[in-house]
């Protein structure tokens, strides 16, 4: 399946208006819980700002695993998995510190005078700065072919059968090493 170069991965996560993010992190029994936010791309990192009573920063103080999932709903329908360690960067109460970052993470989603009169509107309610290094991480890219690529392409080929159609239609690219 194909997958996207770094330069596309990075172009991806930092169009603007921004694609939500979902984070999933794990609560006191283990499971999952998603939430779907805003985040950055910056300095190798994806940042992102959970206010200070959510559930899932209560998740990461006691356990930093995240998977993150930022994906399009139109072709080519990209999409970025990333499986790590969220660090809290800056606690609840340094808001004035990241300030401007805040910024730049609402004016990805909101026109420019919006963002800041959101984040202006809500500077009293404390967040914490939380970020994922990508280099540090697991990190799985996917998009469609596109003109002039196989379909075969679509799936790795460990997922079709035997007698899949796309198989017959190019049985050399099956014969290869499997991805």
């Amino acid at each position: 399946m194909p997958k996207l170069s770094l330069v596309e991965r990075d172009a991806f996560l930092s169009e603007t208006p921004g694609f939500i993010m979902d984070i999933a992190t794990l609560d006191a029994d283990g499971a999952p819980h998603l939430c779907p936010i805003w985040f950055l791309l910056e300095e190798g990192r994806i940042w992102f700002t959970p206010r200070q009573h959510s559930e899932w920063l209560k998740h990461l103080r006691r356990d930093p695993r995240v998977a993150l999932c930022i994906d399009e709903p139109s072709v080519p329908y990209r999409k970025v998995l990333v499986r790590g360690r969220a660090e809290i960067v800056h606690e609840i109460g340094q808001d004035d510190l990241w300030r401007d970052r805040y910024r730049r993470i609402a004016g990805r989603y909101l026109p420019s005078t919006d963002a800041n009169a959101y984040v202006d509107g809500t500077d009293d309610q404390p967040r914490a700065l939380c970020a994922v290094t990508l280099e540090s991480a697991e990190v799985k890219t996917w998009r469609m072919p596109v003109e002039g690529e196989s379909y075969d392409g679509i799936w790795a080929k460990r997922y079709w059968t035997d007698d899949a159609k796309v198989r017959q239609a190019a049985p050399d690219v099956f014969n290869k090493s499997t991805d």
